[in-house]
């Protein structure tokens, strides 16, 4: 179709309110009059205006016009705007601007949450806001602690995490101190496990290093050691001591002449230690004594006496019955107390008298010939129906100097008859007539005749 005066018209308006320059574009108008060019005319256009922006114009008439015809406005937003639309707008001589254009606020796009923290901002997500991170109780921020939306619409730095680096809490029990039980070296102690809290985990494991609750205690001090770990594995650990005491009373010291047997460890509270005597002594006073609370020990110590013999019995086996598994003896016979080996005998049996007597060996002489023999157990003389009983028991002849070694049975173990010497015959009698335990008792009172 053709139009004889006609031409597109485009309408720029300003909204005053706004400050929006908004583009329509009406349909095709007929128009009768063709407008005169009017290059002087101040206001050809309507004047250009941009809200949070500017316009700055160029026209042909000077820097004190902004909307002759020909004039063109370069456009540009405040920070925080981004402008949309023409960049750049001229007044046409159809007196409309070339474009339109507007500013748009400039937003970045929302933060994603952090596990076990938040955020605040100062102006939401437009530009220049600052958006300040924190992390809940027990966790703390790993990287920048805020963020700024930038002007390009982009935030600064990274996104930062919350880390769990406070360790978890755990209070052991105190330490404590026990007495061991009577007659034994150790205590059962018990105690509650610790518990332990953390800010960030509910669920924890307490790992116990040593000794468990409700077991026997050795005696000293005994460390127990707890920790616990977080599921960041921070790591917490806390330690108590279980005291074991064992009571003790004075070492007891053995009877002259005898022994102790001393149950568990011998001088613990509750341990009971028995009195034993040598052979040929008794035991004069309590059997035992007990290791008390107090650390004392119960009752009043005991002797091993030398046991009283009975010389005047009629009997040889009368004799020997008081012997009998008791003491071993050494019968020594001379034809008669001048004899240069009884003699010599005698002087070294007196020397040795404290280590026969640590052997539990007597001494029985049998000297002279009827009808004026004798017999005697050191000062104690013998029946002569029991020095024949003894010479004819054990073929012992008056005659010649000789010696008989018996044991605790009354067994004839060895003769003699040439003097020995007593570490000869101690040596004999140690190797062949003392058992394991009489030789380490024995042992321990080697020093006891020096």
């Amino acid at each position: 179709m053709l139009l004889s005066c006609s031409a597109a018209v485009f309408i720029l308006f300003l909204t005053a309110g706004s400050g929006t320059v908004y583009d329509s574009y009406n349909d095709f108008v007929e128009e009768d009059d063709t407008p005169q060019l009017d290059y002087k005319n101040p206001y050809w256009c309507h004047s250009p205006g941009l809200t949070n922006g500017e316009a700055t114009c160029h026209s042909p008439r000077g820097g004190a016009y902004r909307s002759t015809l020909g004039t063109r406005c370069e456009m540009s937003c405040d920070r925080g705007y981004r402008l949309i639309g023409r960049r750049s707008i001229q007044c046409l001589a159809n007196r409309r601007w070339s474009g339109t254009a507007y500013c748009r606020k400039m937003r970045c796009h929302v933060l994603p949450l952090i596990p076990h923290g938040r955020y605040t901002c100062t102006q939401g997500f437009v530009v220049d806001s600052r958006c300040d991170f924190t992390c809940a109780p027990g966790y703390r921020i790993e990287g920048e602690h805020s963020r700024t939306c930038l002007h390009g619409g982009s935030w600064s730095g990274v996104q930062p995490e919350c880390s769990d680096t406070d360790p978890p809490k755990i209070k052991c029990p105190p330490s404590r101190l026990k007495v061991a039980e009577p007659g034994k070296l150790t205590a059962m102690v018990t105690w509650d496990p610790p518990a332990a809290t953390d800010t960030a985990d509910k669920s924890l494991e307490v790992i116990l290093v040593g000794q468990q609750p409700g077991t026997d205690f050795k005696e000293g001090a005994n460390i127990i050691r707890y920790k616990v770990y977080d599921q960041a594995r921070n790591r917490a650990a806390c330690k108590f001591i279980v005291r074991v005491e064992v009571r003790r009373c004075p070492e007891l010291p053995p009877p002259l002449h005898g022994y102790l047997t001393c149950s568990s460890d011998g001088n613990n509270y509750g341990a009971t230690c028995e009195y034993h005597c040598d052979g040929g002594h008794e035991l004069k006073g309590v059997s035992s004594r007990v290791c008390q609370f107090s650390r004392n020990w119960g009752g009043n110590p005991a002797e091993c006496v030398p046991m009283e013999i009975k010389s005047d019995v009629k009997t040889v086996s009368a004799l020997l019955d008081q012997f009998y598994e008791k003491r071993r003896l050494l019968i020594m016979s001379a034809p008669n107390i001048s004899d240069p080996d009884y003699q010599m005998q005698n002087v070294m049996i007196q020397k040795s008298d404290c280590g026969l007597d640590l052997r539990h060996v007597t001494v029985i002489e049998l000297l002279g010939s009827l009808p004026r023999e004798t017999g005697r157990i050191k000062e104690r003389l013998l029946q002569p129906e029991v020095i024949e009983g003894l010479r004819q028991a054990f073929r012992i002849s008056r005659y010649y100097f000789s010696m008989v070694l018996l044991d605790e049975l009354g067994l004839d173990r060895e003769r003699f008859i040439t003097p020995v010497a007593s570490d000869e015959l101690f040596s004999y009698i140690d190797s062949f007539l003392l058992d394991e335990e009489e030789r380490e008792r024995l042992e321990l009172r080697r020093d006891f005749c020096d």
